[in-house]
């Protein structure tokens, strides 16, 4: 039987998409959860929420990403290994093959849904499913219109996401039977060969990459959270940074976990739900985001659940490293009802440092914020391999490189004139390792990054007394009240310190050269911002 009800007058027929399938509108949580269980798409967890699995692709697929190189992306694209092109005739062989293939279902689910919780900022996205599963994460994901809406909703953009779709690499020009193919122009998205949800998520995230700054808003790949006085912090960071974590504080009002817009009036969310990783997840350092997993309507992707018991095993690591979970953003305790909050009064960039070079924290100025920015910093172990322990450094420009459509330089300008119009206070924080490299130092104890963090967002920490640090040149406090100086200092956590400044330079080289990219797109004080070679 075809669902109706709740759905818009815009059908799938008036966009030019023939389809036969029983089509599943804008269902609920709890009627996707039935039919994702009917169908055999996933199983209950003892405590309610979902548990599916991706198959081979536990996370995106990056390398089968393209967008469509025609008039309109020609010279507003950044071409770089995260946007690669894909010509418009191999766009519209694909985009044959895709909808014929999409004739030959039998069901599909569709949900209207908004990228984006500001209004006048928000885009309409429709979203065309082959799993129930895909079409509760979806609408767990974005921003859920009132009932009222649906029945005149109208997609400015749409994803068809089909996973059983095999593209063919000399006919569609793609890598491998894997695709995820944007077309700007025609407001098209088309993933196959894949079932991790998570591409239909940043798909929407890059579209509004790509609009937004043309209305001056920038946009962000962040957590965001408001102070019981109204201050909003954001919080840039790669996966790994503590991103999620570090902005599911109990003592503030949570805005969101992964994306968000600064406009004139506010910070927002792009979302309205969250997608944190699970692996190793404990009751007692993230107690906001375990109780997420005993809820029904979570939905939990590659988590190991015993079939008997039903219960969930967040250890073990057999089916992904990638474990996640989707979860409406209101499961978490104090959130922001409209998702918004007020323009920020401080910026978190956080980085984990495996080198064990960079401070707790560092007070950036406007342009070394820009730089750090467009540098996007964290670093990766090596492996787990036996004997394995030199990190490995990861530059993501703007901390979100693979989502970001446009020069960086945009971004970056917006951002740098964001701060310097409200008066915003930067934050480099590493939450990496000190007293060595990875293998040899420990990870910072997340006790001292709260505190530090803390400080930072109460307007305390502006008034302690600040060394420059010699090889990055921001401000280091040299006293914080309740937490051992020595760590506020790296060189100091080394036995070696010899050893540390070689470490130092090294990581001061591999600065300059990422950064050479951009340095003639941006003006003289951000590159006198850089960190200084010996």
């Amino acid at each position: 039987m075809t669902v109706q009800s709740p759905r818009s007058a815009h059908g799938l027929d008036k966009q030019g998409f023939t389809v036969s399938a029983d089509q599943h509108w804008n269902l609920g949580t709890a009627a996707l959860v039935e039919l994702a269980v009917k169908r055999g798409e996933g199983v209950l967890a003892k405590d309610g929420p979902l548990v599916v699995e991706t198959g081979k692709h536990t996370g995106r697929s990056a390398n089968d990403k393209f967008t469509v190189r025609d008039a309109e992306t020609e010279t507003n694209v950044w071409w770089t290994k995260g946007n690669k092109p894909m010509s418009p005739e191999h766009f519209a062989v694909l985009k044959t093959d895709f909808l014929a293939h999409l004739g030959t279902k039998s069901t599909l689910f569709v949900q209207d849904l908004f990228g984006g919780s500001q209004p006048e900022h928000r885009v309409n996205v429709r979203v065309v499913n082959e799993f129930a599963w895909h079409s509760l994460f979806i609408r767990t994901l974005l921003v859920r219109p009132e009932a009222s809406e649906l029945a005149s909703f109208a997609p400015e953009f749409t994803i068809i996401d089909l996973p059983s779709f095999k593209a063919d690499p000399a006919r569609h020009g793609t890598q491998s039977e894997t695709v995820i193919a944007v077309n700007l122009t025609e407001k098209l998205i088309l993933i196959g060969g894949t079932a991790y949800a998570g591409e239909m998520k940043k798909s929407v995230f890059g579209i509004l990459n790509y609009k937004l700054p043309l209305a001056g808003v920038m946009p962000m790949h962040c957590s965001a959270n408001i102070g019981p006085n109204g201050d909003t912090a954001v919080f840039f960071g790669l996966s790994g940074t503590g991103k999620t974590t570090l902005s599911a504080d109990a003592s503030r009002t949570l805005i969101g976990d992964d994306e968000h817009g600064w406009s004139d009036t506010a910070v927002f969310n792009f979302e309205g739900g969250c997608y944190a990783k699970m692996i190793r997840l404990s009751p007692e350092a993230e107690p906001e985001i375990f109780a997420t997993t005993k809820r029904f309507g979570t939905v939990l992707e590659n988590v190991v659940i015993d079939p008997v018991t039903r219960e969930l095993d967040f250890d073990d690591n057999s089916k992904a490293e990638n474990t996640r979970g989707a979860y409406p953003i209101h499961y978490i305790p104090n959130t922001s009802e409209k998702n918004m909050g007020p323009v920020p009064k401080n910026i978190i960039m956080l980085t984990a440092d495996a080198f064990g070079v960079l401070p707790p924290i560092s007070k950036l100025s406007p342009d070394q914020a820009m730089y750090h920015f467009l540098s996007g910093y964290t670093a990766r172990v090596a492996g787990t391999e036996i004997g394995v322990t030199e990190p490995d450094a990861t530059f993501s420009t703007c901390f979100g490189a693979p989502f970001m459509p446009r020069h960086p330089s945009i971004y970056g300008n917006l951002l740098k004139e964001r701060i310097a119009k409200g008066g915003v206070d930067c934050w480099l924080v590493n939450t990496g390792w000190t007293g060595g490299i990875y293998g040899v130092g420990h990870r910072m104890p997340i006790k001292v990054t709260r505190a530090l963090l803390n400080a930072a967002l109460d307007g305390s920490l502006k008034n302690a007394e600040f060394r420059t640090d010699p090889n990055f040149g921001f401000l280091v406090p040299v006293a914080v009240p309740g937490v051992d100086s020595k760590i506020l200092d790296p060189r100091e956590t080394w036995a070696d310190k010899a050893a540390y400044d070689a470490k130092a330079q090294a990581l001061v080289g591999m600065f300059i050269n990422n950064f050479a990219q951009f340095a003639e797109h941006v003006d003289e004080g951000v590159r006198q911002a850089a960190p200084k070679a010996a």
